[in-house]
């Protein structure tokens, strides 16, 4: 039996020490909108499409009881990685924005496809990459 189609991630999840300052770099420097926060986590809107979830870590370790259901204990430690698209047309707009902003790029990469990434890192050490269409066959 063939599983049912899945259609887009809709939400990715960063375990942090400190939601405060974490909150700041992806609202401030990255400019991505708040759309919901408690002292435990904060989740912000990428680009009206999909959810970036910032835990504080160490606290998700309890079932959540919400009116609707409960949410099973989760948790991560160490740097992870995710990306975010960018236009073409805007990758050196931030590079020069992320050098303005005192965020060293880290790696330049050219693939195959004709798509360049950038990478950063945010506060917690995650390794942010930052892609132009033709990295993959779907982007």
């Amino acid at each position: 039996m063939a599983a049912p189609k899945l259609n887009a991630v809709v939400e990715t999840g960063l375990y942090v020490d400190d939601l405060d300052r974490a909150r700041a770099f992806y609202e401030g420097t990255l400019g991505l909108r708040h759309i919901f926060g408690d002292d435990r986590m904060a989740a912000l809107d990428v680009g009206g499409r999909s959810v970036l979830l910032l835990f504080r870590r160490g606290e998700s370790l309890a079932p959540i009881d919400t009116p609707g259901g409960s949410i099973p204990p989760h948790d991560g430690s160490g740097p992870l990685h995710f990306a975010l698209a960018i236009a073409r047309d805007d990758l050196e707009a931030w590079e020069r924005y992320l050098d303005e902003t005192g965020v060293p790029i880290e790696g330049r990469t050219h693939w195959p496809k004709g798509g360049v990434s950038l990478y950063f890192r945010d506060p917690d050490n995650h390794l942010v990459e930052i892609a132009t269409p033709g990295l993959w066959d779907i982007y």
